[in-house]
């Protein structure tokens, strides 16, 4: 028996395949409404309801590695002329990644009567912590952010970033960002760089650092050895009508 067939004698399939009809008619008649229903420029959504979603992607810009003198901050000019292909992506910010451990250096004393020291046990103290501050800037845009290596022997790490867009209206695909009150052009002024992104950085890495000691102890610090991994960050975002079902 044929689809035509089943139609015919089954009321359950009846009412499912008017349902599906009706929303394929009602969906597009009501998305058509909202937009034009509206002065904004080249046919956007006026003052309305909208579900925003966005997805964040990072361009790999420069890395390294640097032994940074206490006092004597990295700096690292940068610009975007330097990458292909990136004119037409939506330049948002910049990430800066910095990983660094602790190179204090420690010596044992020498006693009045010849003998040796210990950097070990209560009498050895304990190595100090020192500050890494990573400065990115953009235009007119800059952020800094600290992290300490905590004078141990791990790995420490921190991160400083700088961005020009609206963060707080961008949801996931799953679960988007409704945002009400504004037009859909309104929206796009704070999610879009419009080439903002394109042009000079400058990076500065800087270090302050303190040495530890102890009775038996001598301890130096002239500095850290700081990696660091920049990149650039892309919002790729969608805009689109809220659509509240209980109201079609």
């Amino acid at each position: 028996m044929g689809f035509i067939d089943d139609f015919k004698v089954d009321q359950e399939l009846q009412i499912k395949t008017l349902c599906v009809a009706f929303f394929l008619v009602i969906f597009p008649l009501y998305f058509f409404s909202v937009a034009a229903g509206t002065d904004s420029p080249a046919g956007m959504g006026g003052v309305g309801k909208y579900s925003v979603s966005g997805e964040i992607t990072y361009i790999d810009f420069e890395s390294g590695e640097e032994t940074i003198a206490d006092g004597s901050p990295l700096v690292i000019d940068l610009n975007t002329d330097a990458l292909d292909d990136i004119a037409d992506k939506n330049i948002v910010g910049v990430l800066v990644s910095m990983s660094y451990g602790e190179d204090e250096t420690e010596s044992p004393q020498t006693g009045p009567l010849g003998g040796i020291g210990t950097c070990n046990g209560p009498t050895g103290g304990q190595k100090a912590a020192d500050t890494i501050t990573g400065t990115a800037s953009h235009l007119n845009f800059s952020n800094s952010a600290d992290g300490q290596n905590g004078g141990g022997d791990a790995e420490f790490t921190h991160d400083v970033t700088t961005e020009w867009y609206n963060s707080s209206m961008i949801g996931t695909e799953d679960n988007p960002e409704v945002v009400e009150g504004l037009s859909e052009s309104s929206i796009v002024d704070q999610l879009d760089a419009k080439g903002a992104g394109l042009g000079d950085y400058n990076i500065e890495i800087s270090v302050a650092a303190n040495a530890g000691g102890g009775a038996t102890c001598d301890r130096s610090d002239s500095g850290e050895t700081v990696s660091y991994t920049i990149q650039l960050i892309v919002l790729d975002y969608t805009i689109v009508p809220f659509v509240e079902i209980e109201n079609i």
